[in-house]
């Protein structure tokens, strides 16, 4: 990748804290990579990209999307449920809204209503609908 992940963050990032290293581990790079070919409007799960990867699992991507995540479109990379991230709801259904991701109508008991994922939908395979293939529409 040509953005330098180290030297701060994208505009819309998450605020979370991220140590500032001279460089980043080779696990947090590809996890970023991964994160950064996930098309607007499509998103996959912590598991999709450990899977992707052939390293590592959920935790450990969702480990990198924690510590440097605001170096990447942190939204697109999700828990399987379709729940959004706890503490940064409004700030990803901001973005979900931008892209036209597809979402599910909260129920009247959830808090806050916040609308969920709708991961039949939106979630990506890593191949069809990506950068460069013309038939996602």
């Amino acid at each position: 990748m040509s953005e330098d992940r180290t030297s701060g963050s994208r505009a819309g990032a998450t605020p979370a804290a991220r140590p500032v290293t001279d460089e980043l581990p080779v696990y947090a790079d590809r996890v970023l990579d991964v994160a950064d070919l996930i098309p607007p409007g499509r998103v996959m799960t912590y598991g999709d990209v450990a899977e992707w990867l052939g390293d590592g699992g959920p935790r450990q991507v969702g480990r990198v999307m924690a510590l440097y995540g605001s170096a990447a479109p942190w939204w697109r990379v999700v828990r399987a449920d379709g729940t959004l991230l706890p503490g940064h709801e409004l700030r990803a259904l901001g973005h979900y809204r931008e892209e036209g991701t597809p979402l599910r109508v909260a129920p009247r008991d959830a808090d806050g209503h916040v609308p969920r994922l709708d991961m039949k939908r939106a979630r990506w395979d890593g191949v069809t609908g990506g950068p460069g293939d013309e038939a996602h529409s």
